[in-house]
């Protein structure tokens, strides 16, 4: 039961809510205790409301998720905990979510609060709209990166949103991308209604475009006037190339296999995206922080 329990919250997930501590690093906080402490913070609340979200998608797929060659494991697809059951701890977690707000920004709590109707909404009854849904997944992502800056009181830059928009896009035209190539390889279930709409082609073009969306976007960011002032050096351009080789290696694992409809497992999974991924925070954090000087950020 315990073991369900936590399947259920899917904590493999919370790795999709690091965006959080974007803002953060990028205001050149993360020296800051009370701003790290109040990260964390946002970023536990984030991961709670994740986790009843989860628990109500699973709720309502219940029955298409037992046709589902992998779904069907799942806690309350398989059985292993009951809707009950489930409920009350999606009650749970709510709670805590509301404890954990309390005291916050009150545009953070708008945020998360907005976060979680988006979701339900998406879970109920928009996840069977073309294009919408992947665009409702693309919300939360900047729901996420808004909540970090809000939490701490900073201004996010309109570049760093759009690329978040973007490279959301890319994951959520991927996870389609992925659904659609296993339920064709599937002997048995029967395809969610709004994979009938897509077509792998059409998918592809959407890749391409949110790809090179997204790395557009973070390259404008690395030149632009009040990044370079703010930072005081003009080579976080450079950091652009983790940011590539990121994308092309997830693109190349999407047309290799069908790894691409899980985002969590590819980070989780792919040693070169996760060395890609370790080698871009560092270079971000050294160049952000180093370049005017560490002794006046510490001061």
């Amino acid at each position: 039961m315990f073991s369900a329990a936590i399947a259920l919250l899917r904590p493999k997930h919370w790795t999709k809510n690091v965006v959080i501590f974007a803002p953060l690093i990028f205001s050149r906080g993360l020296f800051n205790a009370q701003e790290v402490l109040t990260s964390l913070r946002a970023f536990v609340a984030f991961c709670l409301t994740a986790s009843a979200v989860y628990i109500l998608n699973d709720i309502a797929d219940i029955e298409s998720d037992r046709a589902h060659p992998e779904k069907k494991t799942r806690p309350l697809a398989s059985g292993a905990i009951s809707r009950g059951a489930a409920l009350t701890i999606c009650a749970v977690l709510l709670a805590l979510v509301v404890f954990l707000c309390a005291g916050m920004q009150v545009k953070f709590v708008v945020v998360i609060a907005s976060y979680f109707l988006l979701n339900v909404a998406y879970s109920f009854r928009l996840k069977e709209v073309i294009l919408l849904d992947v665009f409702l997944i693309a919300a939360g992502f900047m729901l996420r990166v808004l909540g970090g800056a809000f939490a701490i009181a900073v201004q996010v830059s309109s570049w760093i949103v759009l690329c978040s928009m973007f490279i959301s896009l890319y994951l959520g035209f991927a996870k389609r991308r992925g659904e659609l190539v296993n339920v064709a390889g599937a002997e048995s279930g029967a395809p969610r209604r709004v994979l009938l709409l897509y077509r792998v082609e059409f998918l592809d073009q959407m890749l391409t475009i949110s790809a090179a969306g997204a790395v557009i976007a973070y390259a404008l960011y690395t030149v632009a006037p009040r990044t370079v002032a703010t930072f005081g050096t003009e080579n976080l351009i450079y950091t652009t190339i983790f940011v590539i080789y990121g994308v092309f290696r997830y693109l190349y694992l999407i047309h290799s296999g069908t790894r691409g409809e899980n985002p969590t497992n590819v980070l989780w999974g792919d040693i070169p995206i996760i060395v890609n991924g370790v080698l871009w925070i560092l270079s971000c954090v050294y160049l952000i922080y180093m370049g005017s000087g560490i002794s006046s950020i510490l001061q």
